[in-house]
């Protein structure tokens, strides 16, 4: 975002857009765009400046793969990851394929960390073909945003090709963005990771080490390592 006097003095948050669209253009990176550009727009009414950082996964299906098959991270993944981790809000966008999200995005995010994402708002899309589609964002990517242990906006998103010249799909944009810009204004991610941090499960390596709030001066942690 270019920044300008005004700008300037905005309070700055981060929002981090993931779009598994595959052609260009793409309608599914139209969608999540749209959504960004108007989450943005609504953000400076609240005078917050929203910085958005677009990951195009694309561009790192080979680095997803290797992920998942090798447990290897490379430069450009652990890049996306520091992204999202670091975001105070995201936008997600997916086609449907087969009547689910796609491979692509549904790898991405199970390669992350599990903790990366925890108190995040999100905002969830998809774009397909046909409008008997229309439920897999409810149906399928809240479950998994839901293990993430995000926080999901209240208005999914989805287009088919006829909702493209629809205002409605305008109208249902401006819903779910003022519904993520609220979440961040209010400071909800923050506050969650602030206050309860401590009380959600986390795996050993995780979140950058900031897991270790974990006792490991313990019996069970001491028989663990030969019972020093």
């Amino acid at each position: 975002m270019l920044q300008t006097p005004d700008t300037q003095r905005l309070e700055s948050r981060t929002l981090a857009v993931v779009s598994a669209g595959t052609s260009d253009p793409s309608t599914t990176s139209m969608l999540a765009s749209r959504i960004a550009e108007k989450a943005a727009a609504l953000a400076e009414q609240r005078g917050l400046s929203l910085r958005i950082r677009f990951i195009d996964l694309r561009a790192l299906a080979q680095d997803v793969t290797t992920a998942l098959v090798a447990q290897h991270v490379s430069p450009a993944l652990q890049e996306a990851g520091d992204a999202l981790r670091d975001a105070d809000a995201l936008v997600v966008s997916t086609p449907v394929y087969k009547a689910g999200p796609s491979g692509l995005f549904t790898s991405f995010f199970q390669v992350l960390d599990n903790d990366l994402l925890i108190g995040t708002p999100a905002a969830l899309a998809a774009t397909a073909g046909s409008a008997r589609h229309a439920l897999v964002v409810d149906d399928q990517l809240r479950g998994l945003f839901a293990y993430l242990r995000t926080v999901t906006v209240p208005t999914s998103l989805f287009a088919a090709p006829e909702d493209w010249n629809s205002g409605d799909l305008g109208k249902r944009i401006e819903r779910a963005a003022t519904e993520l810009v609220a979440l961040v204004s209010g400071g909800f991610r923050s506050a969650v990771r602030a206050g309860a941090w401590a009380s959600y499960q986390h795996s050993y390596g995780s979140a950058g080490g900031a897991e270790l709030g974990i006792a490991l001066d313990t019996d069970l942690m001491r028989l663990a390592t030969g019972g020093r």
